[in-house]
């Protein structure tokens, strides 16, 4: 049986980023939960940014990218969360996000997208060196990384 699996942008409601960031708190390092509130992000999540999501069945969110784009000079975005259904990784679904979100970005005239990710979390590092992000700084225990958009 071949799950659909639907890629949408700004669907979920709160109550759905909520239950999706609870699923996922424990594959973040560290847990999610152990940096800030899932209820208060969830509704930042909700209320501020643009969230490309993918969906099994067009009922479960099961992946979940939220990015703030800025009003900067030049405009820029910063991806504040990632997140796939451990039952559904290795099935390409962040990468399909993250082009959903590079997408937007050059159609929104984006010129770079940032991310801070904890520097302990190899996993995702290299998902995003994979996706030509290269580390700009250190900052504690994580790192900045950048995208830098071509617009054509």
């Amino acid at each position: 049986m071949t799950t659909a699996i639907n890629y949408t942008v700004k669907k979920a409601t709160e109550a759905t980023i909520l239950s999706h960031l609870i699923l996922c708190d424990e594959s973040f390092v560290p847990p999610l939960s152990d940096r800030v509130n899932l209820a208060e992000y969830a509704k930042k999540i909700f209320e501020k940014s643009i969230s490309f999501e993918a969906w099994k069945n067009q009922q479960n969110l099961i992946g979940l990218i939220a990015a703030y784009f800025n009003e900067t000079q030049p405009p820029s975005a910063f991806i504040t969360n990632v997140s796939t259904d451990k039952n559904f990784m290795g099935l390409g679904i962040a990468s399909q996000l993250l082009k959903n979100c590079i997408g937007y970005a050059k159609e929104n005239n984006c010129f770079e997208i940032y991310l801070e990710v904890n520097s302990k979390n190899l996993p995702a590092i290299n998902f995003y060196k994979k996706h030509h992000f290269i580390q700009t700084e250190i900052k504690g225990g994580n790192l900045i990384l950048k995208l830098e958009i071509k617009n054509k």
